[in-house]
């Protein structure tokens, strides 16, 4: 099987980063190799009890869905938390993301902080400021996008240009390639 990313010369790729109490969200669309911005914001996640705030980020979801039909998805990985009970709700708000996605057909493509930052700002641990300026460089944004949605459009982003570079690849070059940035770090 082909492990490279879809890479069509208009797509359209939604990116999660999810939150249990924030969900960021961001659209770009690829054109010729050029991401345009078509949307960013974020899901505010309010309840009284975890599966009724599971249920907003879903309806959320399916309305962002269904109002932007991307063509693929990119979702942040779970980094380790100090905190379990932190990384299970973070878990949860991932896994229901994720669920929304797959119940549509869409392709899930999963990056790991790391390897988002490597992509838009050239190192691994940039702090988020920097992720924020360079996904406005990246989009030309008259501003600076809210913290969450900055983080979901460089996930987006990422996806984007890992796409591009995998279909540059013959199928055991992306093989490899993939085999060496497991876990977001060069082997």
């Amino acid at each position: 099987m082909d492990p490279r990313p879809e890479c069509n010369q208009t797509a359209r790729i939604l990116g999660i980063d999810p939150g249990s109490r924030l969900t960021g969200y961001g659209i770009v669309e690829m054109h010729a190799g050029r991401a345009i911005w078509v949307g960013s914001g974020c899901i505010r996640i309010k309840g009284e009890d975890l599966a009724s705030r599971l249920r907003i980020l879903v309806e959320g979801l399916t309305e962002i869905l269904e109002q932007h039909q991307p063509t693929s998805v990119a979702v942040e990985q779970i980094f380790m938390h100090r905190n379990a009970d932190s990384a299970l709700k973070l878990g949860q708000a991932r896994g229901a993301a994720i669920s929304v996605v797959a119940g549509r057909h869409l392709p899930v493509h999963e990056y790991t902080p790391t390897q988002i930052k490597k992509a838009i700002v050239g190192k691994g641990n940039a702090a988020k400021a920097q992720v924020q300026h360079m996904v406005k460089a990246m989009l030309g944004l008259s501003h600076l996008p809210q913290e969450d949605a900055a983080d979901a459009l460089a996930v987006a982003l990422c996806h984007a240009h890992t796409a591009q570079t995998l279909s540059r690849m013959t199928p055991n070059q992306a093989v490899l390639h993939q085999r060496r940035t497991r876990r977001g770090r060069l082997r």
